[in-house]
């Protein structure tokens, strides 16, 4: 059986003890992709930054594994461009190990894994770009490309590809997929470009607190929904 990494467990989220959502079970296991979905205010950063631990729980509890390196990427708008940083060396301060944000490459190794993943993403020419040079989309390829040279058990994503196109968007999601095989990294996206993941994901966490409360399923049974239609119709088609 595949590891567990994080287990939520009657696990209630939200602000000043009221609840957003009702209690969820979910059992989190090793290089698997979650996308969670729902609209806006149902709760998706709030779950996201409960499981990381950076809230607390409202009611229930949340089970992480020992020494578990965990890798949140923020949307691009959260950057400050005020910053004067260069692509490289937000690349070189990006070594997400732990909440160790603005620790240094330790060498040679993490900085070619770096170039390596600016060249994956297609972004090697904006290595000596200023950040507050870049676009929307553009910046949040650099945070990906942070991502893709981090060593993380799990990445929390909170909307990746909101300023992306089509392409840029499914490209996105199949890094995740690679990264999932080949490094055994989970990753929990925040997203609306559901169309966009299915095919790339294990399992959809829907957010419906004027219905059925929480759905954990398949991408073809959340396609086979008529619920989720009548109810995400946008979101399922929002890339």
């Amino acid at each position: 059986m595949t590891e567990s990494l994080i287990t939520c467990e009657r696990l209630e989220v939200g602000f000043d003890r009221r609840a957003l959502l009702p209690p969820i079970d979910l059992e989190i296991r090793r290089g698997e992709v979650i996308v969670v979905v729902g609209h806006n205010g149902t709760g998706k950063t709030t779950f996201a930054r409960t499981v990381l631990g950076l809230l607390p729980p409202i009611k229930g509890t949340v089970r992480r594994s020992k020494g578990l390196d965990m890798t949140y990427v923020p949307q691009a708008a959260s950057l400050d461009s005020t910053v004067p940083l260069r692509v490289d060396e937000l690349l070189g301060w990006g070594a997400i190990r732990g909440w160790a944000f603005l620790q240094p490459w330790k060498g040679r190794a993490d900085r070619d894994l770096g170039r390596a993943a600016l060249e994956t993403l297609g972004v090697s020419h904006l290595a000596h770009r200023r950040i507050d040079e870049l676009s929307g989309g553009q910046r949040q390829r650099i945070l990906l490309a942070r991502l893709l040279a981090s060593d993380a058990d799990i990445a929390v994503l909170d909307e990746p590809t909101a300023a992306m196109d089509g392409p840029a968007t499914g490209a996105t999601f199949a890094a995740l997929r690679r990264l999932a095989t080949e490094k055994g990294m989970t990753s929990i996206v925040v997203t609306h470009a559901i169309a966009a993941a299915t095919s790339h994901v294990d399992r959809v966490v829907v957010f419906d607190p004027s219905g059925e409360g929480i759905v954990v399923a398949t991408p073809k049974e959340i396609g086979e929904s008529r619920r989720f239609h009548a109810l995400f119709d946008g979101i399922h088609h929002h890339e």
